[in-house]
């Protein structure tokens, strides 16, 4: 008898993060998701995913918060009995110019896009290497690994840019362990995050084009927890048409 899997995603109540979820439930995982204010759109997604019949938790969570994210990893540990794969999904940005930048949106872009994935991976980790199998994966953007100047989105690209460097760090760390970590950076996708017209601004930038949507984002995703992708870790796979390289 197979035991599913079970995949835990924070920021998995819509966008990227519902979309995986809906992905890998239909492929036969059991999906554990949290979210920090959208409860709306949990609880759709919640009955969403129990359509696929596997089991499904969710719960309003901080990842940004230490004891939070660690509380709610041991919690789906012990409901589910492990976490066999870590997708880092929440990542709020603004913009703000960094000269009109506070020190509450500073601090709040790099909790949340960089502070979290180190509590997380923290929290999975020992699981992880006792089983001797894991996955983690975690969203930077297409251009950060160039670390060109951002004025309006100075906190959150840097927060990206360390998102890069703590994949590479604990791919190195865990790859003993049969463990991979690695990471997505997506340019512009339709994920309903941002609007249409920005987007469409943004085509003739795209050398492929056209706007990518979330299945390109889901595809990549399923190919970094598969077996195929035994030997991938520590990568970042750039997911933008050729933008941002």
């Amino acid at each position: 008898m197979n035991i599913p899997r079970v995949a835990l995603i924070t920021g998995g109540a819509k966008g990227i993060g519902r979309a995986i979820g809906l992905d890998l439930a239909a492929a036969g995982w059991e999906i554990a998701f949290c979210y920090r204010s959208s409860e709306r759109e949990a609880a759709d997604t919640a009955v969403l995913l129990q359509k696929s019949g596997r089991r499904v938790l969710v719960q309003q969570c901080d990842v940004s918060i230490p004891d939070q994210a660690s509380t709610f990893a041991k919690k789906v540990e012990v409901e589910f009995g492990s976490v066999d794969a870590l997708i880092n999904g929440a990542g709020p940005y603004h913009r703000v110019n960094i000269l009109e930048e506070t020190p509450k949106g500073w601090q709040e872009m790099l909790a949340n896009n960089l502070d979290s994935v180190f509590y997380m991976a923290r929290a999975v980790a020992p699981g992880m290497k006792a089983r001797k199998w894991g996955r983690i994966i975690s969203f930077s953007m297409a251009n950060a690994d160039q670390m060109i100047a951002q004025p309006d989105l100075t906190p959150h690209y840097i927060a990206k840019a360390g998102v890069l460097i703590l994949t590479r760090t604990l791919a190195k760390a865990l790859a003993p362990h049969g463990i991979t970590v690695n990471a997505i950076s997506p340019g512009f996708i339709n994920s309903g995050s941002a609007p249409e017209s920005e987007l469409a601004g943004m085509v003739k930038k795209i050398p492929a084009g056209y706007i990518g949507e979330v299945k390109d984002v889901v595809g990549a995703v399923r190919f970094l927890l598969s077996d195929d992708a035994r030997y991938v870790n520590g990568t970042n796979i750039h997911l933008s048409g050729g933008w941002g390289i």
